[in-house]
């Protein structure tokens, strides 16, 4: 690599240490959040590493068009691109706060609409499959179940679900608090089912799990009262998945995906479901309103007057 491509190289790779500090120490992010900004800002330092950009503080529109034309070639996702495009332009607003530049080119960049895709759903039919596929032969029946039960009856993200506590769950008052990104707490009610499912297990198997053990706050947990991590009930959602013969890309996160929609079609509004979901920005929720098309058109063809 030349000399000026090193030093350029170099210079980027202490901004990224900078910036990764700045989101934790001032902008109070968590850690998963600054760790997923950090690996979409290495695959843009590789491409100015091999010569995507001679000077990155002073980027033209065409040069960054070019790197997500990079990002494309590379086999990343539509909507991987479009996340790593919103952590380029917190970067390079960093960069400007620091007066490391004055550039602004990165905003000129949107995503393109057909980036934009559907998230996979599962039927009510098929949730059902899947909630009913832990047995009693399994050697944690009642805690996967309870599992299963808690990611649909509230539509947590995988890492709020291993993350919940004892104390985060009030099963006779019916809901729980959820930590979501930014530490940001929620109230999500539970289904009497989901409530039946944790009375089952914490009543039950936890207590078995738990024998010997000082501590242990979290709801879900193996043997010797450890957390469980996001892998692992990544691991436990695909073995219910394949039993119960869904879709093998049926993930933890299709559950929050199918949570949201199941509330539409049900008649839910938009801004209850944004609340319930955690979302900063009610646009995040509107990808789901694609399935209420059916809804509307039988309720435009029940009272419209030329509905018929």
């Amino acid at each position: 690599m030349p000399s000026d491509a090193v030093k350029n190289h170099n210079a980027l790779t202490d901004d990224l240490t900078a910036f990764r500090h700045y989101l934790q120490a001032e902008r109070g992010m968590a850690v998963n959040t600054v760790l997923a900004y950090g690996r979409d800002l290495t695959h843009f330092s590789e491409w100015v590493a091999g010569g995507g950009l001679k000077d990155y503080l002073q980027p033209t529109v065409r040069e960054l068009s070019q790197y997500l034309t990079y990002s494309r070639e590379s086999g990343l996702a539509p909507s991987s691109i479009a996340r790593h495009l919103v952590a380029l332009k917190m970067f390079y607003r960093f960069l400007r706060l620091e007066e490391r530049t004055t550039q602004n080119s990165v905003e000129l960049l949107s995503s393109p609409i057909l980036w934009e895709r559907i998230p996979q759903v599962l039927s009510p039919e098929s949730v059902e499959k899947l909630l009913a596929a832990p047995q009693a032969i399994d050697r944690f029946y009642l805690r996967d179940r309870a599992i299963l039960e808690t990611l649909y009856a509230t539509g947590s993200r995988a890492s709020e679900v291993v993350g919940l506590k004892l104390a985060d769950v009030y099963l006779d008052s019916g809901f729980c608090k959820c930590t979501g990104k930014g530490s940001k707490q929620r109230v999500i009610p539970l289904g009497r089912k989901a409530i039946e499912a944790l009375r089952d297990y914490l009543g039950g198997l936890r207590s078995k799990l738990i024998e010997g053990v000082d501590d242990a706050p979290c709801v879900f947990i193996s043997r010797g009262g450890r957390g469980l991590t996001r892998e692992m009930l990544w691991i436990l959602v695909k073995k219910y998945v394949r039993r119960a013969g869904l879709n093998a890309k049926v993930s933890p996160h299709t559950l929050r995906h199918s949570f949201a929609t199941h509330l539409l079609a049900g008649g839910a509004d938009l801004r209850t479901v944004q609340e319930l979901l955690g979302h900063a920005n009610i646009r995040t929720t509107q990808q789901y309103t694609h399935v209420d098309r059916d809804r509307l058109k039988a309720i435009h063809k029940q009272f419209h007057p030329r509905g018929k």
